[in-house]
Parts: structure tokens; sequence; C-alpha cells
């Protein structure tokens, strides 16, 4: 019987569900659901330009294209529980669902200063639904800039910031 138990454990470690994620009816969720895509603009100045796609299970690529450490594409992993720290930094900033556009002009973003940065945020879930957050650092007055602070943060729980900092 203890054979039978031992030989079940690896097809049991796949039924691993994420602590503290859940979806709107409370069920549990695979850590295995989505891809979430960083991505900065250009802005004025020597603002770095990047775009980093994670996977749950830490493999992640960085693409670093203007003002960055690293120039190209490299290829990182985390952990899955840096995974989980990025995710949750930036999951109060979600849509519920589609595209979420803190942009100049928009509502909450009325009188924005020009040549800020921006990030686009994208989380790609195995089902095909996806959420988009495209936010413009600029907008920040609305809340005293905590929401930039915090998306800003997010990418310091990745492996990555050695790759972002110029030096």
């Amino acid at each position: 019987m203890k054979i039978i138990a031992l030989g079940l454990l690896p097809i049991l470690g796949g039924c691993v569900m994420a602590v503290g994620n859940t979806t709107t009816e409370g069920a549990p969720v695979a850590i295995e659901r989505e891809t979430i895509t960083y991505e900065t603009s250009p802005c004025f100045g020597t603002c770095p330009v990047y775009s980093v796609t994670i996977q749950p299970d830490g493999s992640g690529v960085f693409e670093g294209r203007r003002f960055t450490a690293v120039t190209g594409t490299r290829v990182f992993r985390a952990t899955p529980a840096q995974y989980r720290a990025f995710a949750a930094k930036i999951r109060p900033y979600r849509p519920a669902q589609g595209d979420r556009l803190l942009q100049p002009g928009q509502p909450g973003c009325e009188n924005a200063p020009t040549d800020m940065p921006s990030v686009d945020i994208r989380w790609n879930e195995i089902s095909g639904a996806s959420q988009r957050l495209s936010y413009y650092f600029g907008c920040g007055a609305a809340d005293d800039g905590r929401t930039g602070a915090a998306l800003r943060g997010a990418v310091k729980e990745l492996p990555i910031t050695s790759f972002i900092a110029a030096n």
C-alpha cells in the first residue's frame, strides 16, 4: 500500500493550488493559470524601456529596449513565491474584465503632466481570457502617486533588477 501511495505523489504534485488566490466564486485556482506581461514605455528622458513576461512556474523572459543595463532578450528563473509576490503587488490594479486605461484625457487623469512613462500590464489566462491595465505615471495626482509607486515597485519582487538598472 505504501508503494502505491508513493507512486501517486508525482501525479498529485501537479494539483498544487496557489494559497490565497481565488476566483470570484471562491474556488481555488491552480498556480498554472496565467502569464503576466509588464511592459514600460519611453518618456522624455532616460526612463528604462523594457518588457518582462513571467509564468507562474517562475520561467520568464526579459527584453531590454532602451536605457536598461541589459539590452536584448534574457531568460530568467524566479521562484513560484517571487511570481506570487509580484502578482499580489499588481493584483489590486487588475481590471475585473477587459481593459482599464489610465491615460491623459481619461477619467481620473484629466490634467496630467506630459513626457512621463507608462506601464502596460497584461494578464493572459490559459482559458484565453485576458485583462489589461495601461497606466500613465503622470496620472498619480488622484491618489498621491500610490498607484504608480506600487506598479513601479512590483518588478522588484522579480530577479531582474540587475537587468533594469543602468549604471
